[in-house]
């Protein structure tokens, strides 16, 4: 079994937690490749260093790998995403961050993760993903993501109108800071922060939230994935921002803009005592009482 490890590192991920990760590893027979910028932080405290073998970028990972372990946060998460493309390599987060609804296991759970991948006992969540077409070219080789697409006003800038369609049809225009159309990945995220739902993984939608809008009746909407949502921008000011997870681009506001459901999956790998429902409860302290 090839296993990929990614990270940012930094003070949030200690580096005896990997040495216990890479131990786990090794006694399972595994191989062990580093992302080569969090190899490059932490290779002076490996023993025996130069025995991993590590990649950079997309093209580095190819179907010899099993899966990808990412240690860090849900943004963490999101950096792999990037990486694993259309390569269907499925993705363990392990949470060294505060929240983590996609990183869902602990540090302390390193040791049962990895039994679990030797064994093959775990199971695959496919996770769509949203992707954005423009006019010009925005994002490179990534236009896509896995928690939501955004727009929103320029710092500075007053708020923006958003006139938005589906499938050519007129929606609605919103007067507001921004505009996010999730997943039902990200609807935990971004768009559960501006008072959107929370949408089941397997719903086979998209969440349509308002950045504090002007109108007070305007609500968020659930629609059908199949549905294209395109937008045309209006405001006091000649940009906006245009973001994709947590990598953002400013653009210009005449640039057309369209959104859909990507060709291909993210497979999430969940432990058999994990699932959905748990996650809720527990990261959002659903069934507890807290007045004491």
């Amino acid at each position: 079994m090839k296993i990929a490890i990614y990270s940012r590192g930094g003070e949030s991920v200690d580096v005896n937690d990997l040495k216990i990760l890479l131990s786990a590893l090794q006694e399972g027979k595994c191989m062990a490749s580093l992302y080569q910028d969090y190899f490059n932080q932490v290779k002076d405290s490996l023993p025996a260093a130069d025995v991993y073998d590590t990649f950079s970028t997309s093209e580095d990972l190819d179907d010899s790998f099993d899966c990808m372990i990412s240690l860090g946060g849900d943004g963490t998460l999101l950096d792999t995403v990037t990486l694993i493309r259309e390569k269907n390599i499925p993705v363990l987060g392990v949470n060294f961050g505060r929240l983590g609804f996609l990183a869902s296991l602990g540090k302390e759970d390193i040791q049962t993760a990895v039994t679990a991948l030797i064994e093959r006992t775990f199971v695959i969540e496919k996770r769509t993903l949203i992707h954005l077409d423009a006019d010009i070219p925005l994002f490179g080789e990534t236009p896509y993501a896995l928690n939501e697409f955004a727009i929103h006003k320029r710092e500075t800038s007053p708020m923006i109108k958003i006139h938005t369609y589906l499938n050519g049809e007129f929606l609605n225009t919103y007067w507001a800071d921004g505009l996010i159309v999730s997943t039902p990945t990200g609807s935990t995220g971004y768009s559960l922060s501006c008072n959107g739902p929370v949408v089941f993984p397997e719903s086979g939608s998209f969440v349509i939230t308002p950045v504090a809008p002007h109108n007070l009746n305007v609500r968020p909407i659930v629609i059908p994935d199949n549905n294209i949502i395109s937008f045309e921008v209006e405001g006091r000011m000649d940009q906006f921002i245009c973001a994709l997870d947590s990598r953002k681009e400013t653009v210009d506001r005449t640039v057309q803009l369209a959104v859909k459901k990507e060709s291909f999956t993210i497979g999430l790998v969940r432990l058999n005592e994990n699932n959905f429902l748990q996650t809720l409860r527990k990261k959002l302290a659903w069934g507890f009482d807290t007045r004491n």
